[in-house]
């Protein structure tokens, strides 16, 4: 029986390469992001190249019912979801605490702490029901450390790596495994978000060096979906070979 992936955030970087590694897998696959024509075309060309069946899901982690919506619409075939992989996820921003923007502390906690929750809420009964399944968030180098300027963007992802911990142990006579990836340094839109936009900004981040790409990640995270019923690959931590922490880089 084909296996059901859920994957949030997939319109762009991690998730939209994470969504491919599944299908190639012969993983059917729901999809979810706020923008609409890039889920539509990544569905496009999964089916046009692999042998699987994709669902899009259209909305916004951060609002609560929007994202009870669009699983409530999920017809009954979809509900077998055997992994959730809760990539949606940004920061905002890059200022010391005391110049910090509101609006850009909520949108980080909306979208990392509040829309992990959110979507966790709506696929864990289902999983319950199914008596299986698999979580892996998606967490960042910055919820094992603190770093200048990164505070609040930070403090979202120890929430994620908390979260994860207590999830694991909350469900664990459910016998759904949960999981942590934290990257260091990938080369995605992330930068660019941070930056509000200026590309030039974002860009001049990774020069030097070659940081990971989002394919490295979405093999890692297949490779801990992919492990026997009777492992659970609890963290991992994956970093390009020139990063050793948060702040120490070699660049050319």
């Amino acid at each position: 029986m084909t296996k059901i992936a859920l994957i949030t955030g997939a319109t762009s970087g991690i998730g939209e390469a994470t969504a491919i590694e599944f299908a190639k897998h012969n993983y059917n696959l729901i999809i979810t992001g706020r923008r609409s024509g890039r889920l539509i075309e990544l569905a496009k060309n999964i089916t046009e190249e692999y042998d699987v069946k994709v669902k899009t899901l259209v909305f916004d982690v951060r609002i609560k019912t929007s994202v009870d919506e669009a699983m409530d619409s999920l017809e009954a075939r979809w509900n077998k979801i055997d992994v959730l992989v809760n990539n949606a996820g940004l920061a905002s921003g890059l200022d010391p605490i005391q110049n910090g923007d509101v609006a850009d502390w909520e949108k980080m906690i909306d979208t990392n702490v509040k829309g992990l929750l959110y979507v966790s809420k709506s696929v864990i009964p289902l999983m319950i029901a199914n008596k299986k399944g698999h979580i892996v968030n998606i967490s960042s180098i910055a919820g094992k450390e603190a770093y200048a300027n990164g505070n609040v963007y930070c403090a979202t992802k120890h929430a994620v790596e908390a979260l994860t911990k207590s999830m694991r142990i909350d469900l664990l006579k459910e016998g759904i495994k949960v999981s942590s990836v934290s990257p260091g340094m990938v080369d995605t839109e992330f930068s660019q978000v941070r930056f509000h936009g200026d590309a030039k900004r974002a860009e001049d981040v990774y020069k030097g060096f070659e940081p990971l790409h989002a394919v490295d990640i979405a093999e890692t995270i297949w490779f801990i979906a992919s492990r026997p019923a009777h492992v659970n690959i609890n963290d991992v931590l994956i970093m390009p070979t020139v990063q050793a922490s948060a702040v120490y880089v070699n660049k050319d």
